[in-house]
């Protein structure tokens, strides 16, 4: 999936623990790259979940409808019209 890397960049504003801030800036050269690596993955992994539930729902969905389909609807007993 990825990002447009080409998109402008922007300064955020974002409230982060300062220990931790410091500890990063510590272990990386370009702290803003970081982070947008990792939101990038974390982006990535999100929207990817959203879609393999969107499958589950869709397949379920597709077997709930060959079911009613083949054996009907329980629905159907209790209709008085």
């Amino acid at each position: 999936m990825g990002f447009d890397r080409a998109a402008p960049r922007r300064p955020v504003n974002m409230t982060l623990n300062e220990d931790l801030v410091r500890r990063a800036r510590g272990l990386t050269h370009n702290l803003s790259e970081t982070v947008e690596r990792l939101l990038s993955a974390f982006v990535d992994n999100a929207e990817a979940g959203d879609a393999d539930r969107q499958r589950q729902i869709d397949d379920h969905i597709a077997a709930s409808d060959a079911f009613i389909a083949k054996h009907g609807s329980i629905a159907d007993e209790f209709n008085t019209l």
